[in-house]
């Protein structure tokens, strides 16, 4: 049996992560994965997808400068969108990838791993030993139970960037991220697009207001969505795939299934280790760690957060806590607010509690908003949808901000900082921003909290 400092499981973003660090720091580590390194983020998921977010948001302005009279000039021969995203994506996932990592040091095998028990793991028939082992496994599409759904040909993110052509008509179940940005992505590239979900919204884990933003922005593309709508039956008719709900029956030639995730754990035999699991995941502490305390469960399969960056930083934070091998909770997760972002037009982006969310909690709060059609720069490079949303209180508290609007992603970082750090609105009021920057409108919605303490009374408290 061959020993190892460290077996991560999964070489996905947080396998990547934890792998890199401890190799690094002079470990001897033992990567394992069935499938790809890089994992679900890098070659089906979010790279990707912004891959073709790009090439559509390029046609997409190609179509506004004809509509003022500008074209370009010349023959400009190009591959699809499809061909595009798979050559980048071999340009990111080639022979290279662990050299672009500094990562050749690390042993590397291609299979599924088994426990034998909480120390020892099976590969391929051979067997390996750590004194810390991390679980990467990551999660795979949910496909809900519609009848009929096991018998039409469906797309998910697995097999979407290997379609040859954009299907002149596309239907897709569910409003989260995956679903959205396909949505509008398909949609400008010339894509018939309805979109079907059983919750009251889009992106039904944030703000209902700024999904209405989203919301009206698709109807403006042409893309139908139907919210609150329930599905009784999908089929198969002549070639066609037929959706049939309570708001009526979609033709289309393509479906894509954007519902949700599951994590991946059956290969994994964690009973043979003891390792405690549900439907959701894998069930770790504060600190990343099983019920074995040699065994951490990051990412997507322990099911706290289902993003790659939330994966990324819980490999780092439970690396550092197992070496230090201390229960300080300045590794807790929790003590980490995340940031998520959806990458339509407009963005959206959040951190914190929702408006649902701090209602449910029974918080005194208010909100403070800022539009983007009140700010120059906005105007002048025609992005007024959307605006910025903060959930305070009189002491500059913040609980919880919602972004949707241009660059709403990259807005949304200097909020994390100052949650993740107790800063208040005062702080954000007090940093100067580059002007005409977006950003500048954090700095505008942190006056406005401040002209409105002024009308409630004394401020001097606060200065």
């Amino acid at each position: 049996m061959q020993k190892y400092d460290l077996i991560v499981i999964g070489m996905g973003p947080a396998g990547m992560t934890i792998s890199g660090m401890a190799s690094h720091m002079g470990m001897k580590v033992l990567g394992i994965d069935a499938h790809k390194v890089g994992g679900e983020c890098l070659n089906n998921g979010c790279i990707p997808s912004k891959s073709l977010l790009k090439a559509a948001s390029l046609k997409e302005a190609a179509s506004h400068l004809e509509n003022f009279g500008l074209k370009l000039n010349g023959d400009i021969e190009v591959d699809s969108p499809m061909q595009v995203v798979q050559k980048q994506l071999e340009m990111l996932t080639g022979p290279s990838l662990l050299e672009k990592f500094n990562l050749v040091d690390l042993v590397i095998k291609k299979g599924f791993a088994k426990f034998l028990d909480e120390h020892s793991i099976e590969v391929n028939g051979e067997r390996y030993t750590a004194d810390l082992i991390f679980i990467a496994t990551g999660t795979k599409p949910f496909i809900p139970p519609i009848p009929g759904i096991n018998d039409v040909p469906i797309l998910t993110n697995l097999n979407m960037f290997q379609l040859e052509n954009i299907p002149k008509q596309l239907s897709i179940i569910g409003g989260g991220a995956i679903g959205t940005e396909m949505a509008q992505a398909f949609s400008r590239l010339g894509s018939e697009v309805v979109l079907v979900q059983m919750d009251p919204h889009l992106i039904p884990a944030g703000d209902k207001e700024a999904a209405e933003v989203l919301e009206d922005s698709f109807r403006k593309e042409g893309i139908q969505v139907f919210n609150s709508t329930a599905i009784s039956k999908v089929e198969q008719i002549d070639g066609k795939i037929i959706m049939h709900t309570d708001k009526g029956s979609f033709e289309s030639d393509k479906l894509l299934v954007a519902t949700g995730r599951q994590p991946v754990l059956e290969p994994l035999a964690l009973e043979n280790a003891g390792i405690e699991y549900t439907k959701k995941g894998i069930v770790v502490d504060e600190f990343n760690r099983t019920n074995k305390k040699n065994i951490y469960a990051i990412g997507d399969c322990n099911g706290q957060w289902l993003l790659s960056h939330a994966a990324m930083h819980q490999a780092m934070v439970s690396l550092m806590q197992a070496l230090s091998g201390k229960e300080d909770a300045k590794y807790n997760r929790s003590n980490f607010p995340v940031p998520w972002s959806v990458f339509t037009s407009p963005e959206v982006a959040q951190v914190g509690m929702t408006e649902k969310q701090i209602k449910e909690k029974g918080i005194a709060y208010m909100v403070v908003k800022e539009n983007y059609n009140t700010y120059a720069r906005a105007i002048t490079d025609g992005a007024t949808e959307g605006f910025v949303k903060v959930l305070t209180d009189s002491k500059g508290t913040i609980y919880g901000v919602t972004i949707v609007g241009e660059v709403a992603s990259e807005l949304i970082q200097e909020w994390t900082m100052a949650i993740q750090n107790q800063l208040t609105m005062f702080n954000v009021l007090m940093m100067q921003h580059s002007f005409p920057t977006i950003s500048l409108l954090n700095k505008t919605v942190a006056e406005k909290w401040m002209m409105m303490m002024a009308k409630m009374g004394d401020i001097r408290n606060l200065l």
